[in-house]
This record gives structure tokens, C-alpha cells and sequence, in this order.
């Protein structure tokens, strides 16, 4: 059955431009608005209630409302990066074009079933699918955007150490791509105006914050005046840029962070540094990395849920080059947010559903789980997918398991059942 999801509203925060403030609006089907300034007083973008009831009195009868709990199911992926061979399968799989839609047909249902569906670009996105360029130094084809936007991407965090390959230029033209395809990107800015304004999602009902920031570019520095292109990890920064976002009325803040050491399945130091600073502060909800290019642990830190590292979602990268077979394991994570008594929203459940990259047969991303029970792929593409969930599950549970509210699964987590 095609899942659907309901209509989700984009929002930029408001921020102070001269005194004033400012608000940038986006709908999900058109470019980001331009910011106006608006005077008197102003409003957060969402109002926000605990659950009540409302009493309506006549002559003859007396009705009662009681008006539901909040609630909403995100999804986050991982790694997206323009490998050459990935890009020409894209190419191949469609007579009228680039096309990467059809690499995504397995998963797509899950994404699209999201009220919320995030996706982790980590390349630079050329304007019109021409000079392009591959590792090390990326330039990935607009239509790998319009691929995302087109199998239910809302979103992506785009602040990564390959932002800055093609310089100021290739920040603006990632920027004006998604806007033109209506993705919003969080982590990028060509502005100081729009590095200040975090990303707001309304999502039925529920404000949601995205903030999205790398440890580095690779060896590249940003202009001193220029600091704003690109997030880095500041765990300072990142929660005044929260605490930004709740001023603008945000119930729930999420943070991407770009880290780790790659094809490394157990966080580093570094990373347990920067959790430790950033996640229990008031302002920050949830945490959702990258950049390992394997899958790493799911924990919590005082009740509050980190995702240390998502694996590569679409690459060329295996074993062939980076001493691995991890490289094709990833997985999609799917959080349950609900709203408490108090009106607050929290995330009370995650599931994850381990993928892999099945480069032999058209860089399709393949849901690994149920692998026993298909008879469309070869047997030896079967035992491979069997290999991935258990490689994924070992690590990804290795802290915490159904008693914690963590569950693997191959559906979407309150949509399609568990």
C-alpha cells in the first residue's frame, strides 16, 4: 500500500535585522520568501496547547471536545554523496534523463510516509547538471535533488566537510537549487541574515527547529568575513542557535552534526566530548550524525536520544576502497514525537530499519530486513542483505534495546505499524 503523508508547512525562524523582526516563510512546492521586516508585536509561528477540553452549552444540550495529543513520525537518513558511478546510474535508469528516483524505489514509501522525512546531502549541488566532479573534490547534479524532493524529502542537513569544494559558488548554487525544488536546507547560508535565522518545520501542529553543522571542509577555511557559509561545530553556537529557535517557538530542536572518524562504528572521543556539551542543555532535543560512512550506536543521555552515526544511505563506497563492508549498511531512522500533560513534545520512541547499497544492480537502496522472503534478486544479493542486518543490528543495539524505546523494524513506526 502507498503511504502518504500529510502536508507539512516549512517555516525559517524569525530573527533581528536592524531592530526589526524578520520572518522567512516557506511552503513545501515553492522557493524559500524573502525575509520582510514586520513591526508592532509579533507572535511564535505555531501556538502551542496541552491536551484540553472545550464545553459548549445550548438550551437543550451540552457537548464536550476533547482535543488529542500531538504527535508526528520523522525520518532521517544518511549519507548522500555524488560518487561518479552512482551519478551514471542515475543516468541510466531513465530514457528522458537523470533521474535518481528510481534508486530510491524501495524506500521511498518510508520516506514519503513521514510527516517530517530529512535527508543528509553532502555534496555541493550544481545548478543545471554540468561540471560535475566526483570525490575528492565533489560537484553533485541538480537532479540528485529534484530525486529527493521528488520521493518525499522535505528537507536535508547540508553543513559537511565537502560544503566547501566549490567554494562561495558552490554553496550558492546548492541554496538555489533547493529552492527551486522546494527542499530546505539547514547548515548552509549565503547570508548573515540567513545563518541567523534557524529552519523551522510545522509539522502537524508541532514547531520543529533543524540545525545542521560540520567538525570541518577538508583542509578549506572560510573567508574570515565570511564564517556564516558554513556551520561548524561550536557547541556553544548550537545552543544559542537553539535557544534561537525556541525564541522563535520551537517545541522540539533537533541538531545534525557531521562527525566521528570514518569507518569507525564506535563513536570517538571527540564525539562523546561534543554530546556531552550540546545535548543536555534545555535547548537541544535530539541529535542525528553523519560522516563515519558505517552505521554507529543509538543511546540516550538523560533521556534524550542521540543517533551517533546514520552509515551511508546512497555511495559507491565498499570494502574495494575503504577496507570495509560496512560502507554499504545504513539504515533509516524513524522518531516518534508525542506531546506530554504538559504540553510539551518529547521523543518517546526510535526505530530503525537497516539498508544497503546493492551496487551490482543499479545502486538500488535495498531494505534489508525480509530478505528470506523475496524471490525478485539473486541469491547471492539475499545473503549479502542478511549480512548487513546483522552487521547493522550488533552495532546499532549494541547499547540499547526494546526496554529503552529503541526497536529495529522494516516499517515505518506509526504509520505502517511495527
Amino acid at each position: 500500500m502507498k503511504i502518504t503523508r500529510p502536508r507539512v508547512a516549512l517555516l525559517a525562524a524569525a530573527f533581528v535585522v536592524g531592530g526589526a523582526v524578520a520572518w522567512a516563510v516557506v511552503e513545501p512546492d515553492s522557493p524559500r520568501a524573502t525575509a520582510s521586516a514586520i513591526g508592532g508585536d509579533t507572535q511564535s509561528p505555531a501556538t502551542t496547547m496541552a491536551p484540553s477540553t472545550s464545553t459548549t452549552t445550548t438550551s437543550t444540550t451540552t457537548t464536550t471536545t476533547t482535543v488529542p495529543p500531538r504527535s508526528a513520525v520523522l525520518v532521517f537518513t544518511g549519507d548522500l554523496l555524488a560518487h561518479r558511478p552512482v551519478v551514471t546510474a542515475a543516468d541510466a535508469a531513465s530514457a528522458e534523463g537523470m533521474d535518481f528516483r528510481p534508486l530510491f524505489a524501495e524506500v521511498e514509501p518510508i520516506i514519503s510516509g513521514a510527516d517530517l522525512a530529512i535527508c543528509h546531502m553532502e555534496t555541493p549541488i550544481a545548478p543545471d547538471n554540468t561540471h560535475l566532479s566526483s570525490f575528492p573534490v565533489f560537484n553533485g547534479p541538480r537532479a540528485y535533488a529534484e530525486g529527493a524532493k521528488a520521493v518525499g524529502y522535505d528537507g536535508c542537513s547540508t553543513a559537511s566537510n565537502h560544503s566547501y569544494d566549490q567554494r562561495e559558488k558552490g554553496i550558492a548554487s546548492t541554496l538555489q537549487v533547493f529552492d527551486e525544488v522546494g527542499l530546505t536546507a539547514a547548515g548552509m547560508a549565503t547570508t548573515p541574515e540567513d545563518d541567523l535565522a534557524p529552519v523551522l518545520y510545522e509539522v502537524n501542529g508541532i514547531t520543529i527547529a533543524h540545525i545542521s553543522a560540520t567538525y570541518g571542509l577538508n583542509g578549506f577555511k572560510l573567508p574570515a568575513s565570511k564564517q556564516y557559509l558554513v556551520d561548524m561545530i561550536d557547541p556553544e553556537k548550537i545552543i544559542s542557535e537553539a535557544r534561537s529557535a525556541r525564541e522563535a517557538g520551537a517545541e522540539f530542536v533537533i541538531v545534525s552534526l557531521h562527525w566521528g572518524t570514518q569507518y569507525r562504528s564506535r563513536p570517538s572521543s571527540q564525539q562523546e566530548q561534543w554530546l556531552q556539551q550540546i545535548l543536555p542543555s534545555d535547548e537541544v532535543d535530539l541529535i542525528i550524525g553523519s560522516h563515519a560512512h558505517v552505521v554507529q550506536p543509538i543511546d540516550k543521555l538523560g533521556g534524550e536520544w542521540v543517533v551517533y552515526g546514520l552509515g551511508n544511505f546512497l555511495s559507491n563506497q565498499s570494502a574495494g576502497c575503504c577496507q570495509t563492508t560496512r560502507t554499504q549498511d545504513g539504515m533509516i531512522v524513524t522518531v516518534d514525537l508525542s506531546e506530554m500533560a504538559d504540553g510539551s513534545i518529547k521523543a518517546t520512541s526510535l526505530h530503525y530499519i537497516p539498508t544497503w547499497v546493492d551496487r551490482h544492480n543499479g545502486y538500488v537502496i535495498r531494505l534489508a530486513l525480509g530478505a528470506e522472503d523475496r524471490t525478485d534478486l539473486p541469491a547471492s544479493t539475499l545473503d549479502e542483505l542478511a549480512k548487513s542486518v546483522e552487521r547493522t543490528s550488533e552495532v546499532v543495539s549494541s547499547r540499547l534495546g526494546h526496554a529503552d524505546g529503541l526497536f529495529m523494524s522494516d516499517e515505518i513506526s506509526g504509520v505502517a505499524g511495527r
